[in-house]
Formats: structure tokens, C-alpha cells, sequence
């Protein structure tokens, strides 16, 4: 698929799921992007803070590499997710990750039309040679579950544990151990 433009994307699931909020008066409250290329592991993201100057920011940013070659249903579930974070976020004012209230909002969008499915989590396939050798594993201790990473990720918690004891919150209780990967 070639790269769609996001903003007419992103007002049109604006109307549709969430009644105008995310755009009050046209002037969206979060800058919608696609990546530069080096977002490869994730579909998307919804980020919030400052820029070296101190300046504010709120973006939502696409993965190019990834949603690229995949069908259109896939940039619009993502598109969608990231805009619940953007919600919950900007309007709601919550801080939670995949908690009650994005379930909630994802529950009823799904149930409003047919076009796309947001979910939490999507698996969509890395494209070739972009893994790159996994030099770590990060396992729960509380569930077992493990996953290669290529590097070591500081505060990273296990997403199940935190959904399934805290409500969608992280919790210094479900931090990931690293161990260096078998060569």
C-alpha cells in the first residue's frame, strides 16, 4: 500500500470515535505523523513531553516500514489505537497504558463498525533483515514469559502481569530480568 496522508486519516476516526474531541474546532491536539524509517519494532506510537528547547510536543507517529506493505485495515487499527492513547491522555487526562478506559473506548469502536479491529497488541511481521541478532532475554519473574530484545531496556515491565494484577499500570513487581542470549 503507498503511503496514505494521515491527517485527513486521523480527523475522519476523529468524528467517527470520538465525537470531535481530538480536534476541537479542526486544530488537532496531537501531531500525527509517519516515522522517518527508524521506527521498526512497533506499528505506532503515542508520545508526550519536551523537545530540547523546552517546547511541549504530542504526536502520534506511524511506523513506515512496517505498515507500509501491510493492507490499509492495518493503518487504521493502528491510526485508531494510538488515538485512544491521544484520548485517554488529552481529553480524559488519565495516566494509564491499556487500562479500563482504552478497553473501554476500543471495545465500543470495534463494536461500531466493521472496516478495521484495534486491539492492544498487533502482531504484524517484521520486515525481512530488520530483527537484527537478539543479544538478550528479558523473562517475568512472576509469569515466566520471555522475549528476545537487541538491547536492555531499563524500567521495562511484563505488559500481562501489569494488565492482570494493576489494572493496565506498571508496577515495580512485574520488571523484566535481562540475561545475556546463548550465542
Amino acid at each position: 500500500m503507498p503511503l496514505e496522508p494521515l491527517l485527513p486519516l486521523f480527523h475522519r476516526l476523529d468524528r467517527e470515535h470520538f465525537d470531535g474531541c481530538l480536534a476541537p474546532a479542526g486544530r488537532p491536539l496531537v501531531a500525527v505523523r509517519w516515522s522517518d524509517g527508524r521506527l521498526r519494532r512497533s506499528a505506532g506510537l503515542y508520545r508526550r513531553g519536551r523537545d530540547t528547547a523546552g517546547q511541549s510536543f504530542c504526536e502520534i507517529v506511524l511506523s513506515r516500514p512496517l505498515l507500509e506493505p501491510l493492507p490499509r485495515e492495518a493503518l487504521l487499527s493502528t491510526l485508531c489505537h494510538e488515538m485512544i492513547h491521544a484520548w485517554v491522555d488529552r481529553v480524559l487526562q488519565e495516566r494509564e497504558v491499556h487500562g479500563p478506559r482504552f478497553r473501554a473506548r476500543m471495545a465500543a469502536i470495534n463494536a461500531a463498525q466493521s472496516e478495521f479491529v484495534v486491539s492492544v497488541r498487533h502482531r504484524y511481521p517484521l520486515p525481512a533483515g530488520q530483527a537484527g541478532p537478539c543479544r538478550w532475554i528479558a523473562r517475568c519473574p512472576r509469569c515466566g514469559i520471555s522475549a528476545p530484545y537487541r538491547r536492555r531496556v531499563r524500567g521495562l515491565a511484563c505488559r500481562a502481569c501489569c494488565e492482570r494484577h494493576h489494572g493496565g499500570l506498571w508496577d515495580a513487581s512485574c520488571l523484566l530480568e535481562f540475561v545475556a542470549a546463548a550465542a
